[in-house]
């Protein structure tokens, strides 16, 4: 197939049938350079070389009820990872300040669990109010599932965008987690929407899903018009369900990475958690279709040293992307 002349009709409007998506993931594996480079077109008519970038803090770790198979503070995880309950308001507010040091456009408030409980929820619109109030970064939630008007009270507090994924297709579900569903997800997504927040929901690659669940995820997140998509890549954490599952080859997240470009051609596409342990030595050529990156460190993993994010993306001769609200209010002085 060529790739090339495929991109200039998705530029075009074109959508690819669920062959071209079939054909995309099992094309010979010398095609996967050429695959990338033809994403490359639709990334940088869309974005340019700008890198969008993202830092998280995980204000409450573990201690949750939900039995996700992948994830390290599941209740059913053995993992030995550090528990506790949700930050004051004034360690997310400084983790806030240094994400904005290291230059990151938009922080995330992460917090395991259901749902964000009264008294969860009040520490995180009020540290959203005060970075708001203080520092030039757009703001992101992701407290689970979310219950009626609790998407309206974070975008009053300040809160721009939220983050749910849904993680893999509605047919694989049931083998990731049974103690809430596909539709709990969508259902969160939506309510965002409703809210007036920019909806963010991504994947995890890498746990046993096949050609056709990926093809089913990259439908699912289109139709729910997400505009921030992480693809994160399993990382196998010892304790998990998960912890025998073998990295996958770089080569394989590079051409997952471009076929979402392909099917989801105008969206944010971050490269997200378990990218240094899977895309290894070939990570800067993810961003040859995704233009976004989380710095630093992910929610109970380490990832590379943002200062090494931060050459990676000069040597590639692409530059950080000030976001427009940053550039705006770039006359704002931060205080300690």
């Amino acid at each position: 197939m060529n790739w090339h002349a495929l991109a200039e009709n998705v530029l075009n409007g074109y959508q690819l049938t669920y062959q071209e998506c079939l054909d995309f993931l099992q094309a010979d594996s010398k095609e996967t350079l050429s695959q990338l480079d033809a994403a490359y077109l639709i990334r940088h008519h869309y974005y340019g070389n700008d890198v969008k970038l993202n830092m998280l803090i995980n204000t409450k770790s573990g201690l949750c009820p939900e039995n996700c198979r992948y994830c390290s503070q599941s209740s059913e995880s053995n993992a030995p990872i550090d528990k506790y309950r949700m930050m004051t308001k004034d360690e997310i507010v400084n983790g806030a300040k240094r994400a904005a040091e290291l230059g990151a456009g938009t922080f995330c408030i992460v917090a395991s669990g259901r749902g964000p409980s009264r008294h969860e929820l009040a520490t995180v619109k009020a540290a959203a109010k005060e970075i708001k109030e203080t520092l030039p970064l757009k703001l992101c939630g992701c407290l689970g599932i979310l219950a009626d008007n609790q998407a309206e009270e974070l975008k009053e507090a300040g809160i721009d965008r939220y983050n749910h994924n849904i993680n893999t297709s509605s047919e694989f579900h049931e083998k990731i987690v049974s103690t809430h569903t596909f539709d709990d997800r969508v259902g969160t997504v939506e309510k965002v929407k409703q809210a007036g927040m920019s909806p963010c929901s991504g994947v995890i690659i890498g746990m046993g899903e096949s050609f056709e669940h990926i093809i089913s995820m990259m439908h699912s997140l289109s139709s729910l018009n997400a505009d921030s998509i992480p693809i994160n890549f399993l990382h196998a954490i010892d304790g998990t369900a998960f912890a025998d599952k073998e990295p996958l080859t770089p080569m394989w997240c590079l051409r997952i990475v471009a076929l979402a470009r392909f099917m989801l051609p105008t969206k944010e596409i971050r490269i997200a958690g378990g990218r240094e342990l899977n895309l290894r030595s070939l990570q800067p050529m993810a961003l040859y279709a995704a233009n976004s990156i989380f710095l630093g460190d992910y929610l109970t993993t380490s990832g590379q040293e943002a200062e090494k994010d931060l050459k990676m993306i000069e040597d590639l001769g692409f530059i950080v992307e000030k976001d427009a609200f940053a550039r705006s209010a770039e006359h704002l002085e931060v205080s300690y």
